[in-house]
C-alpha cells in the first residue's frame, strides 16, 4: 500500500486530495498544528466524515524538527505539498509571517525528504499569482513570474527551491501553478466563498449588503476537486516536469457576482457595495492559464464550467444557512 503525506490536509484540497487517495487505496497521512486538535469542529471540518480513516500528525511547518521526524516516521511514497497561508489580501497586512511560512516550511518539508526518504515523489502547490502583472495573456508554464504580492513572492521561492532540488539533489520533485480554484469547501474569506455565502444570508433575511473590492479583476476559475485531481496525475508519471492547472477561462468577479445572485433570484446590484478599503494595494488584473501541456501530456482538461461552479457553491450554501435558520 503506497503512503502519502499531505500538508494543509485540513485546507480545501488538502480534503478532496485526501478522499481521492483514499478511493485509491492509499494510506494517507496529514500534517495538522497542534491547536486543531484542540479546536476540532472549527479546525477539521473538511476532514471530519474521513478522520477515522486518516492519519494526523502534529507538527508545524515553521519547524524543521518537526517535519523532519514526520518525515522519518512516516516514509512516504509520495508528498504533497499544500500547506501556505493562501490568503492574498492578509499577505499584504503581514507579509513577515506569510513569507515564513510559506518560504520556510516548503525548505523544511523538502529537505526533510532529501535527508530521509529521497525516493519519495514531491508536489509543490504554486499559484497563478507567481504571474501577478502579466506579461502575456494566457499564462503558459513558460511565462516569466512578476509577481505583486508578498503570497505571490513566497510561492515563486517555493517553485524555484522545488525546482533546485529536481536539478541538484535529482528528487522527483514538480510544481503544479494552480489558477484560482473554489468549491463549496472555499474558505470564508475569499471573494468567491463571500459572495455565495452572502447570497444565501441575504437570501434568507440575515444580510442586507456585501461589500467587495474591484469588480473587474478577472480570474481563471476552476472546481478543486479537479484539481486535486491533477496534483495525483502528475506524481504518477516516470518523470517530474511542471505544469498550469487551469480552465483556460477567464469571468471577473462582477460576473461571479451576478451569477451568485441569479441562483438566489435576486438582483445583485440591490445588495452590493463596492468598498474602496478591499481593493489590494497592488491589484492583479487578469489571470488565464494555458492548459496545453498538461492536456496533450496527462490527459486531463477541466469538466465542470464556470456557470456550474458558482450554482453549486450558491446552492451549497443556501442549503446551510436553511438549516441554521431552523434551528
Amino acid at each position: 500500500m503506497k503512503k502519502a503525506l499531505v500538508t494543509g490536509i485540513t485546507g480545501q484540497d488538502g480534503s478532496y486530495l485526501a478522499e481521492l487517495l483514499l478511493e485509491k487505496g492509499y494510506e494517507v497521512h496529514g500534517i495538522v498544528r497542534r491547536v486543531a486538535f484542540e479546536d476540532q469542529e472549527h479546525r477539521l471540518w473538511r476532514i471530519k466524515h474521513i478522520k477515522d480513516k486518516i492519519n494526523l500528525h502534529c507538527g508545524s511547518m515553521e519547524s524543521y524538527a518537526s517535519i523532519y521526524n514526520i518525515v522519518e516516521k512516516v516514509q512516504p511514497d509520495e508528498c504533497y505539498h499544500l500547506a501556505a497561508q493562501s490568503f492574498v489580501s492578509y499577505s499584504f497586512e503581514d507579509e513577515f509571517s506569510t513569507l515564513n511560512t510559506n518560504i520556510n516550511g516548503t525548505m523544511h518539508i523538502l529537505s526533510a525528504i532529501k535527508n530521509r526518504k529521497p525516493d519519495c515523489k514531491f508536489y509543490f502547490a504554486a499559484s497563478s499569482e507567481m504571474f501577478g502583472h502579466v506579461f502575456e495573456t494566457p499564462q503558459k508554464e513558460s511565462t516569466p513570474f512578476n509577481p505583486r504580492s508578498p503570497y505571490g513572492i513566497s510561492k515563486v521561492v517555493g517553485y524555484y527551491f522545488t525546482k533546485n532540488y529536481r536539478e541538484a539533489y535529482n528528487i522527483f520533485a514538480c510544481n503544479g501553478i494552480c489558477f484560482n480554484h473554489e468549491s463549496p469547501r472555499r474558505g470564508f474569506e475569499f471573494v468567491t466563498r463571500k459572495i455565495s455565502r452572502g447570497v444565501a444570508m441575504i437570501k434568507f433575511g440575515l444580510l442586507d449588503k456585501i461589500k467587495l473590492g474591484n469588480l473587474e479583476a478577472k480570474r481563471d476559475w476552476g472546481y478543486a476537486p479537479e484539481y486535486v485531481e491533477a496534483m495525483y496525475l502528475m506524481l504518477q508519471q516516470d518523470k517530474p516536469e511542471d505544469y498550469i492547472i487551469a480552465t483556460g477561462e477567464t469571468h471577473s468577479v462582477k460576473e461571479f457576482v451576478e451569477l451568485a445572485f441569479e441562483v438566489a433570484e435576486l438582483n445583485w446590484e440591490e445588495y452590493v457595495e463596492m468598498d474602496r478599503n478591499l481593493f489590494r494595494p497592488a491589484e492583479v488584473y487578469e489571470l488565464r492559464g494555458d492548459i496545453t501541456k498538461i492536456k496533450q501530456n496527462l490527459g486531463w482538461q477541466p469538466k465542470v464550467k464556470f456557470e456550474e461552479l458558482v450554482k453549486v457553491m450558491v446552492e451549497n450554501d443556501m442549503k446551510e444557512i436553511h438549516k441554521i435558520k431552523r434551528k
